[in-house]
């Protein structure tokens, strides 16, 4: 039971040692991580999408202004056209007119945007007989609409092929952001053409531009541009109904084109009744001409108004439309000015000049989500200042604000809200995390005080940023200065800069490899004493997963002054008897190796020339004539003959060769590695040579001569002495036959 019981607590010590790891190597990640799941959590649920809208329509009127389409005329059923007309609806034989009068004017399309499923007389006949005639008229149904006992102008157009759904997508807040471009009114009917495609299209074909299928899918294309299909979750849409062919609105900011008008909507505009009246056939064909001719009410009593992006201020936008609270800041517009911009975006954006709005994928908005996310987390982590972090925020806040602005601009709808709140909550979270930490640093800072003040030794403790937070009495009484003056501080603050660029160093190694380290440093004081310590540090962690360093002192100033003293006098006994030893095995005049030294290199020599291919000569060198100059001229000129013929010798030597000194006019030399007896030959004449030269030995010119004897290793010998005495046999030979040459032993 017992080894039970611990196997299960080393294995829950293991456990927790490895979440505090993988926390701390990344904890970044795991706290992005943990946000990004609870926003998108919170997003799909829907709690966002108000204050997507709500955003979306700020971008929207942060817009700059844009010249009012000249492609559409809007003939206007105003609150005076009503007064004129002095009944509602408009009676057939006022429809017919004002379709005759319009067409005269030769306009691209007509769109009548007054419902008529119903005759109302009089002028019934004519209006049909306009309808007949007028085949760019286009007239307007809901998908409610029963055909079955329609007998007016809206069943006559529907017969023709001449109608378009007038449906309006409404959100739930109340505003249009997406238009239609098909739709069925039942399951396994045919498509129906919206109003605002069906103008579109008319206008298109005089451009020559007709609608067609994109390749690989059902989207409708005109020209280049494709036309995606409204998705329930694009953008900041949850769970949308995307019934139909959709696509997301990108209201242009027309400027306001009358004189006075509140509102930054419109096209040009003319009302009804001035139609109806007037007879300046230049104007009119300058209104209608080429153009796109819509005709439907702007009434406010007609109530066929809708709400846009643009009708009303971001902190009012949960509020309901009421046409009559003049309080209300709302600026609605009409049907069809909803419309004509529909047509508008649709024409602009088959003609390349303005872009539709797009969407990313869910994985690239997910993907932007938690980058940001990781911001706040990794900015929070490595800064820990509250200033610098209010700032950063700030900054980053207003970048993420404009980025996603900019890509608004660009034609992109890219999620604001849950990518704010991930940003900002990943900066909460890590704020409240580095608290918890703060609070157990603390904690652990007070029990490592209480502990390290019964050492007697100098104890310091450090954090990640090598800052002082716990510290000993006997440190400080070590350094001069008191707790308050080191904690929370570096030691650039307080040591020379050789000796903290020491401490930093060795701090460094111990939390880059987790190791303990041992070493020997010097620390001035606060009185600029000079301590030699030995530093222990090594790397401990606390319960909150935070890491610091534990050193401990030695002062070894003493010591190190002992053993300086003694590495003196080994180093004195030493060079004794480095002294003693050259003189043992050195000539004391030429400073030439002796007989002694002779003997070991021959030895040596002969050792490593058996296990190898080449030879060895023995040079056996005897003076001509020196015995006549040291009598003659002393023993003073003959010591600096000497010790000039030494210097001449080893000129003629390789750096391999040795020459020694065996007493007297008598020197030796050993050629190592040599390939054959020729190569000692050409030696032994350069050497000959060499010592020819007449000698200056003050104010007197001397002249000797040498005789040498040349032994080689293994032909004349395969031990040292007959070596050397084969050398010298060869000498005396040379005297005899004259001096001043060499002789090979026989």
């Amino acid at each position: 039971m017992g080894i039970r019981k611990k196997l299960g607590k080393d294995f829950r010590k293991s456990i927790f040692a490895l979440e505090q790891k993988l926390f701390k190597r990344y904890r970044e990640l795991i706290t992005a991580s943990c946000v990004v799941i609870c926003v998108l959590l919170l997003r799909y649920l829907g709690l966002f999408q108000p204050l997507e809208w709500a955003a979306l329509d700020q971008f929207f009127q942060w817009r700059s202004v844009e010249a009012a389409s000249e492609r559409i005329t809007i003939v206007a059923i105003d609150e005076d056209s009503l007064n004129s007309l002095e009944s509602w609806p408009i009676s057939d034989k006022k429809v017919a007119e004002l379709l005759q009068k319009i067409s005269s004017y030769q306009p691209s399309a007509i769109g009548l945007h007054i419902y008529r499923n119903l005759p109302v007389e009089p002028g019934s006949k004519k209006l049909k007989e306009v309808i007949d005639s007028t085949p760019n008229l286009t007239g307007i149904e809901s998908l409610s609409d029963k055909k079955k006992n329609d007998t007016g102008v809206q069943s006559l157009l529907s017969k023709k092929g001449q109608i378009g759904l007038n449906t309006v997508i409404v959100d739930a807040d109340g505003t249009v952001r997406r238009g239609l471009l098909y739709a069925q009114k039942k399951k396994g009917m045919p498509l129906l053409e919206s109003f605002a495609l069906k103008l579109a299209i008319t206008y298109l074909d005089t451009k020559e531009i007709e609608p067609k299928k994109a390749e690989n899918s059902d989207y409708l294309q005109l020209d280049k541009t494709l036309f995606t299909r409204f998705k329930k979750y694009d953008g900041g849409y949850i769970d949308a109904d995307d019934g139909g062919y959709q696509f997301l609105s990108s209201f242009p900011k027309p400027a306001c084109k009358r004189e006075g008008r509140e509102e930054c909507y419109g096209f040009r505009t003319v009302s009804l009744k001035e139609v109806l009246d007037g007879n300046n056939k230049k104007q009119y064909e300058d209104l209608f001409k080429n153009r796109i001719v819509l005709i439907g009410s702007t009434a406010p009593s007609l109530q066929d108004l809708k709400l846009i992006p643009y009708s009303r201020k971001f902190n009012l936008q949960l509020i309901p439309y009421s046409s009559k609270s003049k309080s209300a800041k709302f600026k609605p517009i009409s049907g069809i000015e909803l419309q004509a911009y529909f047509i508008d975006e649709i024409i602009a954006a088959s003609l390349q000049e303005r872009q539709l709005l797009r969407v990313w994928s869910e994985p690239i908005e997910c993907l932007w989500i938690a980058i940001w996310a990781y911001i706040g987390a990794i900015t929070r982590w490595r800064i820990r200042s509250s200033f610098k972090n209010l700032l950063l925020i700030l900054i980053l806040t207003f970048i993420l604000i404009a980025s996603t602005n900019l890509l608004f601009l660009a034609g992109w709808w890219v999620p604001l809200i849950p990518t704010l709140i991930t940003y900002i909550g990943s900066v909460i979270f890590v704020t409240s995390q580095i608290a918890h930490m703060q609070e157990e640093l603390k904690r652990s800072k007070e029990f490592l005080q209480q502990v390290i003040n019964t050492v007697p030794d100098p104890i310091f403790v450090k954090n990640e940023k090598q800052q002082w937070i716990v510290l000993n009495d006997a440190y400080c009484s070590l350094t001069g200065f008191t707790k308050s003056e080191l904690i929370d501080k570096l030691d650039y603050d307080f040591f020379p800069k050789h000796e903290a660029d020491a401490f930093i160093k060795n701090d460094e190694h111990v939390f880059k490899t987790r190791n303990f380290l041992e070493k020997e440093e010097e620390l001035t004081d606060k009185s600029h004493n000079l301590h030699l310590i030995a530093t222990k540090r090594s790397l401990h962690k606390d319960g909150a997963g935070n890491l610091f360093l534990v050193g401990v002192i030695r002062d070894i100033t003493e010591r190190k002054r002992i053993e300086a003293e003694l590495q003196r006098s080994n180093d004195e006994l030493k060079n004794q008897e480095d002294h003693l030893r050259y003189i043992a095995y050195h000539d004391a005049l030429t400073g030439l190796p002796n007989r002694k030294a002779f003997a070991e290199e021959l030895r040596q020599s002969l050792y490593w020339t058996k296990n190898s291919s080449y030879l060895l000569a023995l040079l056996f060198v005897d003076l001509d004539g020196f015995k006549q100059i040291n009598d003659s001229l002393g023993h003073n000129m003959g010591d600096l003959l000497l010790m000039t013929v030494a210097q001449r010798l080893n000129n003629c030597l390789r750096g391999s060769d040795t020459v020694s000194r065996l007493g007297g006019d008598e020197f030796i030399i050993i050629l190592r590695r040599i390939p054959n007896p020729e190569v000692a030959g050409k030696i032994a004449d350069k050497i000959l040579k060499s010592i020819m030269e007449p000698v200056a030995l003050e104010g007197h010119n001397a002249k000797v001569s040498a005789s040498i004897g040349i032994s080689i290793y293994p032909d004349n010998a395969h031990n040292c002495e007959t070596l050397v005495e084969q050398a010298d046999i060869a000498m005396y030979r040379a005297k005899r036959l004259g001096k001043n040459r060499y002789k090979f032993a026989e």
